[in-house]
């Protein structure tokens, strides 16, 4: 727990320091720790169903529900859809893919696309706040979506919030 709280703790510094930076208040909108794992947990698996049903990852989006049990009564949910049947096929299609028994294996094999990363240990090593940037272990590579999927703009995603990696193995919610 200990380890979770000072991983916490330096998103939080980095969004601090990011905000600061934008002349922006540095004392609000920090979203938490939880908030950085749905996050991740979102774009690991919208990179995955876009693989499995034909659409394009610009064409998933997603909606991020959480809040921190000290903000009142805990939440934590994530909404992935697609707002446009267009030619690139249906809702059925996404829709499919959650049932339960596909659902199973989409989720396995999302978390263990996380786990590497083509430029590892270059995306491993990436400290949060560093380099301006609001985001840990994450890159284009492995967990990045284009802008009009991502509610965030990339922002507080972190591959070792999920899974182990190169670099940090004792934060992982899925070791």
């Amino acid at each position: 727990m200990s380890q979770n709280q000072t991983y916490d703790r330096e998103f939080e510094v980095g969004h601090q320091t990011w905000r600061a930076s934008k002349n922006l208040d540095s004392d609000r909108g920090y979203p938490g720790i939880r908030y950085v794992l749905l996050h991740t947990f979102a774009h690991a698996l919208i990179r995955q169903l876009a693989i499995e049903c034909g659409y394009t990852s610009a064409s998933i989006t997603e909606r991020i529900y959480s809040r921190n049990p000290t903000d009142g009564d805990p939440m934590a949910g994530v909404l992935v859809y697609t707002a446009a049947a267009d030619s690139e096929g249906t809702l059925g299609g996404l829709c499919a893919l959650g049932e339960p028994d596909k659902l199973d294996r989409h989720l396995r094999r999302a978390l263990e696309k996380m786990r590497l990363c083509a430029s590892d240990p270059l995306c491993s090593e990436h400290l949060v706040g560093s380099n301006d940037k609001l985001h840990g272990a994450s890159c284009h590579s492995c967990s990045f979506l284009p802008e009009t999927s991502c509610e965030r703009g990339n922002k507080y995603l972190d591959r070792s919030a999920l899974v182990p990696t190169f670099e940090r193995t004792d934060v992982a919610f899925f070791g």
